[in-house]
């Protein structure tokens, strides 16, 4: 698997089984630390606060990230990294933009700048120990990225003085340019000197507006010589640091691709080519002391959406190509909404060493992962290429810095993004190489007949093949254009989407349709419910051959139609000859705090209606509580999922009901009494979804039970928007074994 960029088999490489990749033993999910517990005493919890740079300190029992919204560094005690505790925040004076670790002190990169024009900054030392700064020392500019050379002894900082992007649309050059601090640190690891602050000059060197360099990243190798990568000139600069003088520079050159998504339609389609991109890479990490690579996130007018390995003196060694677009795609995590711009938008890089296996591992922001790759030995004794290991879902969203701490055996990512009112927060991620956490990806797609993995995401309601235990089906909701249903391969782990039919009608797709349901008609066709939205898309139940063609469509009767508000078609199920349909939440007619479960007999024409009464919410942030889900249990029972619409540490409601239609009669449209179903808890999920270690997603959206009894369930990942990305797939035991639990 040389050349993954053209391989077909990167649905295997998502499950971590690449040829190279089973001698690397991969990485399980531990934790995840929200930052707001961090937040000092006083701040409401819904404060805006991030993570973005991380670093290891005190042989790798604590954790200190920047956070620019406090203005701080915070502390996360790591003693048992299964169990991370706030460890609190120590101010800086501005916006910390980098930390580095040595010893004792934590060396911070603080911006200060007022204006664009007019940008300053400094470099604070804070002592751990007492939490307290200790030094302040002015590096002539705004400070971006900060590095310890191994050996302990230097210390570089790329000061950036970042462009306006709203000055003449962005372009460079704009003064003042940036250039490269560095300081010599004593033999205790003690910055001791303020006034001994070196500048390289960084003017002149690159094509692209050569008086105005900005300086994005550095890393320092074990001969004290210190990579810079200046992203928006596309070029990259080597400076030894004893001299403080640059030793060789060169264009980060351009990277063309295939295989790719490239426009913003809400189809995943890796169909496009682009050409002679530039690389203009941020993050780098030396590999050892004559290679280093480079995450090529573009933020000017480039970005190849990948990741590159180069010598110091300019040689390209390896291109990761379209590999993590397509990475992405199989693990449902591609973030389709930034086709048209950098995709995936690879920004973070590090290297880590655990045992003898070398590891790369590359940040993707837009994607909320981490690809991790090994670098092999091969026989020749060049190390030039890079087998995938595994993806790690980021576990928040934006990830931006990663750390590893290989005596540990651990890999840490801080996701600077934090939106209270969106249901996401901020948060640091722990995984640790072995099985000890949890195993993921939980659901992956292999490659189509076409030769690249299956597009997927925003999964929204599962049903069960009538024979065939190990086969399922699911839909994707409106976030796509498109509508199809996916066949999964449940007989692995992770489950596999093994192939796609897009919901057809005379041949064209089915356009807004926003599928919420599936259920499996005895001859092998399906029912798939589309939510309505008033003034927007009318409520339909659709009868879908296995081709993918419409055979018949039904819409709800104007008495139903006509009460319908914000919230709409949930879920489908067939018991005997009758359809039965989850409405989410309360309709116009509908008694606060109740819901609909619609009735159609397909043998009759009629339609019904019984009332459910859902729980009261229960989380602490408020919110609301529906249905989301509705499957037959067998002899008239039904399975109905539950949940509030909160994730993360907030969510509360994540359950499986059991009522019984045959117990109850169903009421004719219109009439003024309808009977209220009994429900029985069987399942409460919370538990289950919160074994992921990670984010508690908030949606709740599939159940099916297979035809060996087997209980399956699934969430909805909102298409990678404004969400972690994230699709958890559970198998919750035999049928039996969970009513027996209620």
């Amino acid at each position: 698997m040389k050349n993954l960029g053209k391989s077909a088999s990167l649905a295997v490489l998502a499950m971590g089984l690449a040829t190279s990749a089973m001698a690397v033993e991969p990485f399980s999910r531990l934790s995840s630390f929200p930052i707001y517990d961090n937040l000092p005493k006083g701040e409401e919890k819904t404060t805006e606060t991030v993570a973005e740079i991380v670093a290891s300190a005190m042989n790798g029992t604590l954790l200190v990230y920047t956070d620019s919204e406090l203005e701080a560094i915070g502390k996360v005690d790591i003693f048992d990294p299964a169990n991370p505790k706030a460890a609190g925040v120590i101010k800086v004076g501005g916006e910390p933009t980098s930390v580095s670790v040595k010893g004792n002190y934590a060396y911070v990169g603080v911006n200060t700048s007022k204006s664009y024009v007019k940008p300053s900054g400094h470099l604070v030392v804070v002592d751990l120990k007492s939490s307290k700064v200790i030094a302040k020392c002015d590096v002539a500019g705004q400070p971006d990225s900060v590095a310890l050379s191994p050996n302990g002894k230097y210390l570089a900082i790329a000061i950036e003085n970042e462009r306006d992007e709203d000055l003449n649309e962005g372009v460079i050059p704009q003064t003042p340019a940036g250039h490269l601090a560095s300081f010599t640190l004593d033999d205790k690891g003690m910055l001791s000197n303020c006034d001994a602050v070196s500048i390289t000059d960084l003017t002149g060197l690159a094509d692209i507006a050569p008086s105005d360099p900005e300086p994005e990243f550095v890393s320092i190798n074990g001969l004290n010589q210190a990579v810079v990568t200046l992203q928006e000139n596309n070029h990259i600069v080597v400076v030894d640091l004893e001299t403080a003088k640059v030793v060789n520079h060169y264009s980060a050159g351009t990277s063309s691709l295939t295989g790719v998504d490239s426009t913003k339609d809400k189809s995943i389609s890796l169909t496009e080519s682009l050409q002679d991109l530039k690389r203009e890479p941020d993050a780098v990490s030396w590999i050892d002391d004559n290679r280093f690579v480079t995450a090529n996130e573009g933020d000017y007018e480039g970005g190849s959406r990948g990741f590159t390995v180069f010598s110091k003196t300019g040689a390209v060694l390896f291109d990761s190509g379209s590999q993590t677009e397509r990475l992405a795609v199989s693990m449902g995590h591609y973030p389709e909404k930034r086709s048209h711009k950098k995709g995936t938008e690879p920004e973070g890089v590090t290297v880590g060493t655990f045992g003898e296996d070398n590891l790369v591992f590359v940040g993707l922001e837009r994607a909320n992962l981490i690809g991790v790759y090994h670098d092999v030995k091969t026989e020749s004794g060049l190390n030039n290429r890079f087998d995938f290991v595994q993806g790690l879902p980021s576990g928040g969203v934006g990830p931006e810095g990663i750390v590893t701490i290989p005596s540990r055996g651990l890999v840490v990512i801080a996701n600077e993004k934090d939106k209270a009112k969106d249901g996401f927060r901020s948060n640091i991620t722990i995984y640790k190489q072995g099985s000890e956490g949890a195993q993921l990806p939980q659901i992956v797609s292999v490659d189509g007949p076409n030769g690249v993995p299956i597009g997927w995401g925003a999964l929204s309601g599962l049903a069960a093949n009538a024979t065939d235990p190990s086969i399922l089906y699911a839909v994707n909701d409106s976030f796509y254009s498109t509508a199809d249903i996916f066949t999964l391969d449940v007989s692995a782990s992770p489950a596999r989407i093994v192939s796609s039919r897009r919901i057809t009608k005379n041949g064209k797709p089915v356009e807004n349709l926003d599928l919420e349901g599936i259920t499996v008609a005895p001859d092998g066709s399906f029912w798939v419910a589309s939510e309505g939205k008033p003034e927007k898309r009318e409520s339909k139940i659709l009868h879908v051959l296995p081709t993918g063609q419409v055979a018949k469509e039904l819409s709800l009767p104007v008495e139903l139609e006509s009460q319908m508000k914000k919230h709409g078609l949930e879920g489908i199920t067939l018991s005997g000859d009758t359809l039965y349909i989850a409405v989410q939440r309360a309709w116009k007619d509908d008694p606060k705090g109740y819901a609909k479960i619609i009735s159609h007999n397909l043998k009759t024409g009629s339609w019904g209606v019984n009332a459910y009464r859902l729980d009261t919410p229960e989380s602490p942030a408020g919110g609301w509580v529906g249905l989301s889900e509705i499957t037959s249990l067998g002899n008239g029972d039904l399975a109905i999922v539950e949940r509030d619409n909160k994730g993360g540490p907030d969510a509360a409601i994540k359950r499986i009901y059991r009522v019984s239609v045959r117990h109850t009669a169903t009421a004719e449209l219109g009439a003024k009494e309808v009977p209220v179903l009994k429900k029985t808890l069987i399942r409460d999920v919370l538990a289950d979804l919160r074994q992921s270690n990670g984010w508690t997603p908030d949606k709740l959206e599939g159940l099916t039970v297979a035809s060996d009894g087997a209980v399956y369930a699934v969430t909805d990942n909102d298409g990678v928007d404004d969400s972690t990305g994230e699709t958890l797939f559970l198998n919750l035991g035999p049928i039996n074994q969970v009513l027996a639990n209620q």
